[in-house]
């Protein structure tokens, strides 16, 4: 279901957004969050695919072809490395096996990180038909995010294409303006998670609880929504990132999306109860959905680092 939906998406022009910072970033995110609304996974794998399109365009890689859907393999683990080796000028060879890789199934290509002979990390554009890639069986045993076909990927002499310079893809502004759109996503989600609530709250049946439920919920969804928006504008202002700030500024927005899908799915269950996770299955797995992609966030990792950037001499 995920990569049809993704392809009518695809095909239809749905994923063909604003550049962020182009001016129209609060459109991007608006229309990502939409897509998240529709459905979980399948917007996790679109974001990956416009996140990918806005890299090699900030790099100064080759575009996307028509009906190529990408994705974005960065996360590095240290018992599996993936390795790559000069053939001749941005030409090289990748072997080893990348973890996290979503869409692997189905992404026809896709950016991933290697490590450079010299000891960095470098960013890489590969075709997933090469017949040295290989998708390993899945090891995926949680409901949530299933359909995300997040799997671990073997290279074997895969030819790639080196994407900017060797490290430039963590340093690069743009990495921050693409960690928000993942949430993004994420308050799209925690919208459709609220559903019930709401319809609920409406009802004669409704209870002081339940209304102040739905109240806290709908706070933490406006918070989300305004962070976004300002944010943006503060992002179209300064593109490069002039300021030191993109930084901070993603923290900061997905600490807040992450707290509205926090609230949406304990709030939204505490003053139902049991019934729409267990007579709705659609509910049931957007809940389930989620809950595993928010975890895409580090937590109080991450509220360190905020802290870490607000404390530092000088601000």
């Amino acid at each position: 279901m995920t990569a049809g939906l993704v392809q009518h998406w695809l095909e239809s022009g749905l994923l063909e957004m604003p550049l962020p910072a182009s001016g129209h970033t609060a459109e991007r995110w608006q229309r990502l969050a939409k897509l998240a609304e529709e459905d979980i996974p399948a917007a996790r794998i679109a974001e990956a695919h416009v996140d990918a399109v806005a890299i090699l365009d900030e790099l100064g890689g080759k575009p996307p072809e028509p009906r190529q859907l990408w994705g974005v393999w960065a996360a590095e683990a240290s018992d599996a490395v993936l390795a790559a080796t000069g053939i001749a000028g941005d030409e090289y060879l990748l072997n080893g096996t990348k973890v996290w890789c979503s869409g692997a199934g189905f992404c026809t290509n896709a950016l991933v990180t290697a490590r450079l002979p010299e000891g960095g990390r470098g960013l890489f554009a590969v075709t997933l038909t090469d017949t040295g890639v290989k998708p390993l069986p899945s090891t995926w045993w949680n409901p949530g995010m299933a359909g995300s076909d997040t799997r671990s990927v073997q290279f074997n002499n895969v030819h790639a294409i080196l994407v900017g310079r060797p490290g430039q893809y963590l340093t690069r502004p743009g990495f921050w303006h693409g960690a928000i759109g993942v949430a993004a996503c994420w308050l799209g989600g925690a919208r459709r998670v609220a559903d019930p609530l709401y319809r609920c709250a409406g009802s004669e049946s409704a209870d002081a609880y339940a209304l102040a439920h739905l109240g806290a919920v709908d706070a933490a969804l406006a918070a989300g929504d305004a962070m976004l928006a300002g944010t943006a504008a503060q992002i179209d202002a300064d593109p490069f990132d002039r300021s030191g700030t993109a930084q901070l500024l993603a923290r900061r927005v997905r600490a807040v999306v992450e707290h509205a899908a926090d609230e949406a799915i304990t709030r939204t269950g505490r003053a139902l109860g049991p019934g729409p996770l267990c007579q709705d299955g659609r509910h049931a797995q957007r809940v389930a959905d989620l809950s595993i992609y928010i975890r895409q966030s580090h937590a109080e990792r991450d509220l360190a680092e905020i802290g870490r950037l607000v404390g530092r001499p000088g601000r």
